[in-house]
């Protein structure tokens, strides 16, 4: 089976440009559309469920000629019933063939997903020709190496780089990403390109990678899709992409194209995948697709805690939680026996 697509943005994920992404790929995918967000890059913030399901909301209506079946994972913490080793609500990755993980922190990202079976299900899905979209904090976490924003940017620690997910290392070929490429929220008084940084500090990240390392600037609202067929990027969006090797910039704009050569990705990627995440990957009957009315499973753990939250009189968690259900395409009822699923 040909690899899937991977799209990297580096802002706008909810823009029009975003927007002009998502339906190239969901163009290409085989119907039914299931569309798995991954709550982990925010799964530190108290509304994490919101900052996905505003995700959630905006594709099913963008790609509504496309009737997507749409679930937020909320693998938020190791070590927690939320972990991204919990494999019953890492369920709906196993069906998806478009994945999505976007804002939050990239280093909370990298820490979360690092050798979880979240992270190789993600990696076996895409060998078996999911389509993967990766946005802001998402974007960064999944390079060979990390920019650290919020701990230079604003914790005010010195510039250093983290080891990334690094995505693209089974394929020969380590890149790192930078998203923000173009920022100017600081204005005429603080330089914020280069994802906040600014260029005197991003040029001090920029000399502590290894020799001969390929890193991409994506400038905001602008994005690349990975062509795996066609060997090729092709960048989409506003603005430009650019490629630094030896921190020596080449811009490639809207429209452009060029050749994995360029990027030094080689041929097929590596069998590095866990043997127990590619085997769940691959061993899912060739049944029919659930029946319209039943939920996944992840959609009724979710109404398990929000009924847990309800009877802890945890309000704030259980509505949270009920709109985290709504954004999966549920609505959930409360009844005398309990909270009943029905389709939104």
């Amino acid at each position: 089976m040909p690899l899937g697509p991977i799209a990297l943005l580096g802002s706008g994920e909810t823009s029009l440009a975003g927007g002009r992404i998502f339906e190239s790929l969901a163009s290409q995918i085989d119907a039914p559309l299931r569309v798995a967000i991954l709550e982990t890059p925010a799964g530190f913030e108290l509304n994490a469920s919101q900052v996905a399901g505003r995700v959630a909301d905006y594709l099913k209506t963008r790609l509504s000629n496309y009737k997507p079946v749409i679930d937020v994972i909320p693998a938020r913490k190791k070590g927690t019933p939320l972990s991204p080793d919990q494999a019953e609500i890492l369920a709906p990755l196993l069906r998806a063939n478009l994945i999505f993980m976007g804002p939050g922190s990239p280093t909370y990202a990298i820490r979360q997903l690092q050798n979880t079976l979240a992270w190789e299900l993600i990696r076996a899905r895409h060998r078996l020709g999911a389509a993967l979209v990766f946005a802001s904090a998402a974007t960064i976490a999944v390079g060979a190496w990390g920019v650290p924003v919020y701990e230079i940017y604003k914790v005010g620690q010195d510039v250093h780089a983290v080891p990334g997910l690094d995505l693209f290392a089974s394929f020969g070929q380590p890149l790192s990403f930078v998203p923000h490429w173009n920022n100017t929220d600081g204005g005429a008084d603080v330089d914020t390109s280069r994802c906040f940084l600014g260029m005197e500090r991003f040029t001090e990240w920029c000399t502590q990678l290894p020799e001969n390392h390929t890193t991409l600037g994506l400038d905001e609202h602008t994005g690349v899709i990975f062509d795996f067929d066609r060997r090729e990027c092709r960048v989409s969006g506003v603005s430009s992409v650019t490629l630094l090797r030896a921190c020596n910039p080449q811009i490639h704009p809207s429209g452009a194209a060029f050749s994995f050569d360029e990027l030094g990705i080689g041929g097929p990627p590596r069998d590095d995948i866990r043997p127990d995440a590619w085997e769940a990957a691959t061993s899912l009957p060739p049944s029919p697709e659930p029946p319209p009315d039943t939920p996944d499973p992840g959609v009724v753990l979710l109404a398990e805690q929000r009924e847990a939250a309800r009877k802890a009189k945890d309000w704030p968690r259980a509505d949270a939680l009920r709109q985290q259900i709504l954004s999966a395409g549920w609505v959930v009822t409360d009844t005398p026996e309990g909270p009943k699923l029905s389709r939104a």
